[in-house]
């Protein structure tokens, strides 16, 4: 059997996503499978072809890679391939799909409003009767905290926009909950555990996500065991909403009553050396081996139904 490792891609998280797909390859070489590391293009469906692999583990991160595309592009071409499929990525990708999707399943999410590109001056004409201050501003379709910020006045929240719709024609516009972020790991339909993630900075964004040494991580987190079980549940509830498969993690915020409300779901979590869905695998006895063997396992199984 042969094992392609899809990683790089085109979106601005090519660079994680290079070095998340570079520690898979190794754990898979390590494991003595027979693996080749693909780093993803426009010019992918060749490749495939050329490589003629077996199963593809996919560690690609935003855009294509994880909305859906390369998903449908791998079952057209009848390669079986890790994680979700096309219809559960691409709504976990699309922000405003996902928290609609929580809604309808009773799964809390911070109070939130979609402003797209055309309605912006309306939507700051309006302000105080749809959003207060502070509130967080994100583009719809994009991971990895890409393009996200925290307005405090209304300057601040049009540059965030400015900032938001560099990435898209959409932006989410939610409310601020000050709190302790709480992020859940599900393995083959079940929830693993979790961590606490304490920014340095006190903004868990980009640069505190891949630069070590400006996070520290709290496993397992020091909260109440029901309301750590609590809190697992909900994580796997809002997995199984979208229909996600194989490995994902789910991003949540506890805010100062121990409320929680659910901010995604990441369905190709990060595997570089400060990614939490390894360090999360590490409290049910996953190495980092055996969590990237467990992973495509699962995908071949999936396969075989």
């Amino acid at each position: 059997m042969k094992v392609g490792v899809i990683a790089g891609g085109v979106s601005s998280e090519r660079e994680v996503s290079l070095r998340s797909g570079t520690a898979v390859f190794n754990a898979l070489k390590e494991l003595g499978y027979n693996v080749v590391f693909i780093d993803a293009d426009r010019n992918i469906c060749q490749r495939l072809g050329e490589e003629k692999i077996d199963v593809a583990f996919l560690v690609l991160h935003g855009g294509w890679g994880e909305n859906g595309g390369i998903q449908g592009m791998l079952e057209v071409m009848g390669i079986p391939y890790t994680g979700s499929g096309i219809l559960a990525s691409s709504m976990a990708m699309d922000k405003e799909v996902t928290k609609k999707i929580f809604l309808y399943h009773g799964i809390p999410v911070p109070p939130f409003k979609v402003v797209r590109r055309d309605e912006i001056e309306a939507f700051l004409d309006s302000l105080s009767q749809i959003i207060s201050f502070p509130c967080v501003v994100k583009p719809a379709e994009e991971g990895s905290s890409v393009g996200v910020s925290i307005a405090r006045d209304k300057e601040e929240l049009n540059i965030s926009l400015i900032e938001a719709f560099k990435y898209g024609d959409r932006a989410i516009v939610e409310k601020f909950i000050e709190g302790r972020e709480i992020h859940i790991g599900v393995l083959g339909g079940r929830a693993l555990g979790g961590v606490e993630v304490k920014p340095k900075k006190g903004f868990y964004d980009y640069e505190a996500k891949y630069t070590k040494g400006l996070t520290e991580y709290i496993l397992p987190p020091e909260i109440d065991k029901s309301l750590y079980e609590k809190l697992k549940e909900l994580g796997l509830k809002a997995h199984k909403a979208l229909g996600c498969k194989g490995g994902t993690r789910v991003d949540i915020i506890l805010d100062k009553e121990n409320n929680p409300y659910v901010l995604e779901v990441n369905t190709i979590p990060g595997m570089t050396e400060t990614s939490l869905l390894p360090k999360i695998a590490q409290l049910e006895g996953y190495d980092f081996k055996a969590l990237v063997r467990e992973i495509l396992e699962l995908a071949l199984k999936e396969n075989e139904k």
